[in-house]
Order: C-alpha cells, then sequence, then structure tokens
C-alpha cells in the first residue's frame, strides 16, 4: 500500500509539474547559459522553431561569449568553444566563432544539418520571419532542401570550419579549464565552453512496442515516390503524419492510425485534404486505435469503440510512425542540467524548516505569557529568534546553494504569509502574527495596509519596466507597450494616488462640492476610492459597511452597465489592461508566465471560479437582506468572516503570489477571481467582438501555447486557422501570443460572422 504522504506528495508534483509537461526544455539564462556555468544551449532545443532565430541564437552566443575575459583558453590543445550539434545554429556560432578569432570544432553524431537532411524530397526551407533579418554569415534564403543543403556544406569547407561529423558526444565532463567532451568513438576533446545546439526533432518519439525495430518500420519518411502499390500503415495525428499519409496515397493503399478521437492539430488545408481523401477512399482512418505490436506481416492494433476495446489486424508492409520529437533528457540529465519548472529538493523538510520559522515568529515576536516572562525572561525570546534564523538560514541554503526549488517554495510563502497576514491589524492577524504583527510593521504613523499598497506599486514598476522591455520596446510593439503603460498608471493613479491622498485632499479642499466634502459618512471612507475602477466582485465590500449612496450608484453603474460593455467590446481585457491583480501577475509574473498550468485538466480547474463567484452573490445577499429587513444577521456576519478571510486573504495574496514563480503569474485571476469569471460569462453570452485571428502561417512551433498565462491551447486555434475569443477560451487579451509569434501567425481581429463550431474546453462556459 503507498505510504499517504507519498500520495500527497505525487498529487502536489502532478499540479507543481502540470506547467511544463507538455513541452519541457533546458532552463537557461538570457544569453542561453544553463545551470552548469559554461555550457550553454542554442537552437531548437532552446526554443528557436525556424532556421532563422536559431541562426541568431548562434550568432547572438558567440558575440556575447567574446566579450568575456576568459573567452580564449590560451592553450593550443584545449578550445574555446566545443559545439555539440552542426544544424542551423550550431554552424552559424561556428562561423561567427571564426570571423572572431575563437578556436571552435563541431561534433555531429550525424551529418551536417540532419534535420533538413530528413526532410523529403524537394521540401521548400523558407526564410521567415520576413521582418527579422538573418544574422552571420550562414546563407538562408527561400530554397529547396536540397540546393540549401549544398551550400551550407559548400560554406563548410571554404570557411574551413573543422566540423566532425558521424560522431556523437556520449559525455560533457567538468574540467579544471573548461571541459572535457567524450565522443562515441572514444575520442577526447578539451574545451573552455561547451554549446550544445543539439536539437530536438531528430530524436524521434517511439511507440515502444513489441517489433518496433524491424527494418519495414520507419520513424521519417524521406523518399515517398519510392514506395508504390504497397500497404502502408502511417501512425500519427499531427501535421507530419497526416501529410506522409497523403503522399503516400498516391500510389499506395494506406491506413492512418491515430491515437485519439479526433484531429487537434492540423493545418486548416491539411484537414480538408484529409477529409477529401477519406471520402474518396485513398486513405483509411483509424482513430481511437494503438498499435499493440509490429509482426512479420502485420500489425495489431487496438481500437476504442466506445467503451469497448477490440483487436484489429492490418497486413502492412511498410510502417511509418510519425508522432513526433522528444526532449534529449536523458542526454540533458547526464550533464548535470535541469529542466525548466523541475522540482528539486524534498517537500517534507521543507515544511518542517516553514513551520519551524513560524513557531520561532510567534515565540520571538509575539507576547510571552506574564508567567514565562517571570521565569525566563528573555530567554523564549532568544530561543525564538534562533529557531527562525535557523530555519531561514536551512531554507536559503537549500535554494541559493543547493537550487532546492521546494525550498523557494518554502520562502516564497513566508513571505506572502507576512505580507498578507499582517495586514488585517485589529488582533486579526494570522498566526503567528496575531496581536503584534500590524503594529510592527506600521511606520511614520502609516499603516501596513499603507505600506502594502506602497510595495505592490514599487514591485509592479520594479519589474513592470523590463516587461514592458521585453514584450513593447524590444518586440517593437506598440500594443505591449501601452498595455504596460495602462497597467502601471493605473496601479499609481486609481490605486494609490487617489485613494491615499488625492481623495482626503477631495475632502479638504472641498474639490468634490462643500455638502459631499462636509458629509462624514462619505468623508470617512477614503478606502473605497478603489471602488472607482475595482468593480464588484472584485471589489466585494461595494454594497455594505454603511457605504454613502454615491458609492452605491456608482458601483451598480461600474459593474451592472460599465463592466458589461467593455466586455462587449473588449472581451477580458480589464485583467491585463485595468486590474491591479492582474497587474501584479503581468509584471512580476511575468518572468514565470511559461510555467502557467496547461492542458485540459487546469482549464477544468477554472470551474472554481464559478464557486467564488456564486458565494460572492450570496453573501452579498445575505448582507444586503441583513442590512434592509434584519434578516439572516448572524449568517451574513459569519459568512462576511469567512468570505474576507479564505478569499481576500489566502486565495487573493498568500496562496496565489506564492505560487507565481512555479505556476506563473495568473492563478488567482485564472482559478479564483469571480469578476474574471463574470466578465467571461457576459462576454461569452454577449458575444462580444473581441478575438484573437489566425492565418495560415503557424509553423506549430508551440510558442503561442507556451506563453499563455491562462493555459490557452492557442497553438491548436491556429493551425486550424480558427478565431478564439470569450465564447470558446478564457482569453484575457494580453496578446503575448501575437507577440512571441514567429511568423506573424495571430492578430486582434473582430470574431467572422460565423464562429467556429469547435469549442475547446474552458472555464467561461
Amino acid at each position: 500500500m503507498t505510504h499517504p504522504f507519498k500520495r500527497l506528495q505525487t498529487a502536489l508534483l502532478d499540479i507543481l509539474n502540470s506547467g511544463t509537461a507538455e513541452a519541457p526544455r533546458p532552463a537557461f539564462d538570457k544569453h542561453g547559459e544553463t545551470n552548469v556555468p559554461g555550457l550553454y544551449v542554442i537552437g531548437d532545443i532552446a526554443g528557436a522553431p525556424v532556421v532563422k532565430l536559431a541562426m541568431e541564437q548562434g550568432y547572438d552566443l558567440v558575440n556575447h561569449i567574446a566579450t568575456l575575459k576568459d573567452a580564449r583558453s590560451g592553450a593550443a590543445d584545449v578550445y574555446d568553444l566545443i559545439i555539440v550539434g552542426a544544424g542551423a545554429s550550431g554552424l552559424n556560432a561556428a562561423l561567427e566563432a571564426k570571423e572572431l578569432g575563437l578556436s571552435a570544432v563541431v561534433l555531429e553524431k550525424d551529418q551536417v544539418a540532419t534535420t533538413i537532411v530528413n526532410f523529403p524530397e524537394g521540401k521548400w526551407v523558407y526564410a521567415e520571419p520576413d521582418s527579422v533579418p538573418p544574422k552571420g554569415k550562414l546563407w538562408l534564403d527561400g530554397a529547396t532542401k536540397e540546393d540549401l543543403l549544398e551550400r551550407w556544406n559548400r560554406m563548410v569547407a571554404d570557411n574551413q570550419l573543422d566540423v566532425r561529423t558521424q560522431d556523437g558526444v556520449s559525455r560533457v565532463s567538468r574540467a579544471d579549464d573548461g571541459f572535457t567532451v567524450t565522443t562515441d568513438s572514444g575520442a577526447v576533446h578539451r574545451g573552455r565552453r561547451v554549446v550544445l545546439a543539439i536539437g530536438q526533432r531528430g530524436n524521434a518519439r517511439k511507440l515502444n512496442v513489441p517489433g518496433e525495430d524491424r527494418e519495414q518500420v520507419y520513424h521519417r519518411l524521406y523518399a515517398p515516390r519510392h514506395y508504390t502499390g504497397e500497404a502502408i500503415l502511417v501512425v500519427g495525428g499531427g501535421n507530419s503524419a497526416v501529410e506522409a499519409a497523403l503522399t503516400l496515397a498516391a500510389h499506395n493503399r494506406v491506413t492512418l492510425s491515430y491515437r485519439k478521437s479526433e484531429f487537434a492539430r492540423l493545418f486548416k488545408d491539411n484537414a480538408r485534404q484529409l477529409d477529401e481523401a477519406v471520402a474518396a477512399g485513398r486513405v483509411r482512418l483509424r482513430m481511437s486505435s494503438t498499435v499493440t505490436a509490429f509482426g512479420d506481416d502485420e500489425i495489431h492494433l487496438a481500437v476504442v469503440d466506445g467503451s469497448d476495446t477490440r483487436e484489429e489486424r492490418i497486413p502492412y508492409q511498410h510502417a511509418f510512425v510519425l508522432i513526433g520529437a522528444e526532449l534529449p533528457v536523458k542526454f540533458l540529465k547526464q550533464q548535470n542540467i535541469r529542466l525548466e519548472g523541475e522540482w528539486t529538493g524534498a517537500p517534507w523538510s521543507t515544511l518542517a524548516a516553514v513551520v519551524a520559522a513560524l513557531v520561532g515568529l510567534a515565540v520571538w515576536g509575539g507576547d510571552t505569557h506574564a508567567l514565562s516572562q517571570r521565569l525566563f525572561g528573555w530567554i523564549p525570546s532568544l530561543v525564538g529568534a534562533s529557531l527562525f534564523a535557523a530555519s531561514i538560514g536551512l531554507l536559503l541554503y537549500n535554494g541559493w546553494r543547493r537550487a532546492h526549488r521546494f525550498a523557494w517554495l518554502g520562502i516564497a510563502f513566508l513571505i506572502c504569509l507576512t505580507v498578507y497576514g499582517v495586514k488585517l491589524g485589529g488582533g486579526a492577524e494570522l498566526w503567528p502574527f496575531r496581536g503584534w504583527g500590524h503594529a510592527r510593521f506600521s511606520f511614520f504613523g502609516r499603516p501596513w495596509s499603507f505600506w502594502y499598497t506602497v510595495l505592490y506599486c514599487l514591485l509592479m514598476t520594479g519589474f513592470g519596466i523590463p516587461a514592458l522591455k521585453k514584450w513593447g520596446i524590444d518586440h517593437k510593439d506598440r500594443y505591449q507597450v501601452y498595455r504596460y503603460a495602462s497597467l502601471l498608471s493605473f496601479q499609481w493613479i486609481l490605486f494609490f494616488i487617489v485613494p491615499e491622498f488625492l481623495f482626503q485632499a477631495a475632502v479638504q479642499h472641498q474639490w468634490i462640492g462643500a455638502q459631499l466634502a462636509s458629509d462624514p459618512q462619505f468623508a470617512g471612507q477614503a478606502w473605497r476610492a478603489y471602488g472607482i475602477v475595482y468593480a464588484w466582485p472584485l471589489f466585494f465590500y461595494t454594497f455594505f459597511y454603511d457605504p454613502h449612496q454615491v458609492w452605491i450608484v456608482w458601483g451598480v453603474i461600474l459593474t451592472f452597465v460599465i463592466i458589461p460593455i467593455f466586455c462587449f467590446f473588449h472581451g477580458k481585457r480589464y485583467c491585463t489592461w485595468i486590474c491591479g491583480c492582474g497587474g501584479l501577475a503581468e509584471t512580476l509574473g511575468d518572468r514565470w508566465r511559461v510555467l502557467a498550468p496547461k492542458g485540459r485538466t487546469s482549464i477544468r480547474w477554472e470551474s472554481m471560479s464559478r464557486l467564488i463567484l456564486v458565494t460572492a452573490v450570496a453573501v452579498t445577499a445575505a448582507v444586503l437582506i441583513k442590512d434592509l429587513f434584519g434578516y439572516f444577521t448572524q449568517p451574513a456576519g459569519a459568512s462576511l468572516h469567512w468570505y474576507k478571510l479564505l478569499v481576500d486573504v489566502w486565495l487573493v495574496g498568500i496562496i496565489p503570489v506564492t505560487l507565481y514563480p512555479f505556476l506563473g503569474g495568473k492563478v488567482w485571476c485564472r482559478y479564483w477571481c469571480p469578476l474574471a469569471k463574470m466578465m467571461g460569462v457576459l462576454s461569452h453570452r454577449l458575444k462580444g467582438r473581441f478575438a484573437i485571428h489566425s492565418n495560415d502561417k503557424c509553423i506549430a512551433c508551440y510558442q503561442c501555447s507556451r506563453h499563455c498565462q491562462v493555459g490557452i491551447p492557442v497553438m491548436q486555434f491556429a493551425l486550424k486557422q480558427e478565431s478564439f475569443g470569450n465564447w470558446n477560451s478564457s482569453c484575457i487579451g494580453c496578446g503575448i501570443c501575437v507577440t512571441v509569434c514567429p511568423m506573424d501567425t495571430l492578430t486582434f481581429k473582430p470574431p467572422e460572422e460565423e464562429t467556429p463550431s469547435s469549442h475547446l474546453l474552458h472555464g467561461d462556459e
């Protein structure tokens, strides 16, 4: 029987790993350096989805390395660079190294540009994106694969590059002066730095079933014209598999097997051609089928038919298993390279350290009992301080020195518990700060709630300016410049200066009129100025705690008039242009946006926000009924207390902000925010004008889906050339998917008159 703690740990890891499970990649910094100093990754393995961008990475990296003081080894038998992989990024890096006078050797397990070599005969290689000029000496223009390969091999020879093919790397080891690289042939090379340009498309994913190693089973289709009059099985549901089936079907009897019940990632034109081929009998489909074995002349399929599974045997002469490629995880782990989002460390020892730190805080910071003070004096405080310091020191050591991700999770939780746990004040602070935390964190006559807002604004600004530069200025995207400028402006003006300063000034100088300024009910509630932009139910207390009629009227107009109109034209853009909660996620949380949970399960989690919205409606109704009619006094008070504690403290603050570095910045906005849910429902019901449109240029690079903070499978829409908005997704209009697309596939555009019939599962339906 599995230990309960083990089951709990497994469930926790399943959630924490949900952000990167579909497309993991090595963790690296802005220059491509991994957690192993001096070991770099570039190209497809580093997220460069097209040839031109892979070339750019190789060029930029070598230019960066050339600026380092120890760029040159100074020893004749030690290369400045050992480049593993002779693809676009590796070759361009080698050419740039030659140009800058750095000694380099290129080690390749197969041949120059293996990925392109494996393209079908005559396949055209594009030089897109057109808006990005090529960098470096490697030639690139639109050409057939044969022409491009001929030019690249000639450049290798003309520039006398040291490229050693048919000898893969088996081991990369640290040495005193850099690295020792051992190849499959036993050759040993020493280098100051190592650049991995190994790609991942050459690592074909396999079914791992009996008979897959047979001679007639292939994992790529090189020359389809070589097959005539044969029975052929193609396995896969992506564009490569469908294109192979269509090409082979011209002169063969083709069966296409796919494990799912529908195709989710096909180009629109491929889907159309496949439908025509199936209707004409040129291709036989076996959906919901899985290959269980490859025999001598028959393939064994398990076909799911409703609740039953039947076995089917299909005669074949050749089979092509085209189910994609996978990251060479085993090779990377041998080099001690961490993967993006990989969880390291021990969760239970981290939990123990966090609990110990909290106990230490309770003893150190709180008032000890009078008897304890008389008997032991200052000793309990010293013990508490020591316990707290030791626990924090252990967490920092494990996080900083040993790179334990669980330790950083513990530190993030302690910080957020402190920030939000003392904000309540009045003795309502969370343990261990109850009775003393709010007072200790109040400075210069201002309560902690004020300094919390200051901290909030500074964090948004400190992380927002780099995000504005990254997405707006560096990408030359005015939409992102305006969006981040809007978020920062709303935060500083409407969510800080107005409620904390201008409201009091308006009352004092009677800018709002003498009658209103002299009304104590209005003048004494400066905190309600947050409700100028924050709508109910996000600003939950709009209609109670004795509001002035001005706030009631404005709250009704904002929530039930302005927000619906805004949703009709802009969907849920409020979340990424105006809202402070979304603003913190788009600034502080931006650097971890790729870790946002992906997949249908994570999208189903969005239904939790519906429960929060229903609860907000129920609590608000109970409080209003209490105020108007005197009913539900006790239940309304209790429900208000628990809503404030659970939602306003834990679900808005502590939990989501703790998880920013681990699950992206949209945990609250995506899973619990009642206003986001309400706007999603309104946008869906009103059939609004907000949408993102896809053209026919998608190359299935996954960049759009990878960068979506709300987990939308953007690439699936792009492949099918379908628009998406709030009728079929939870899109918040941040536009990062548009910005990161290397092919300019996505654009903001109102939905077509006839919206797509296919609806993906999402939380706003």
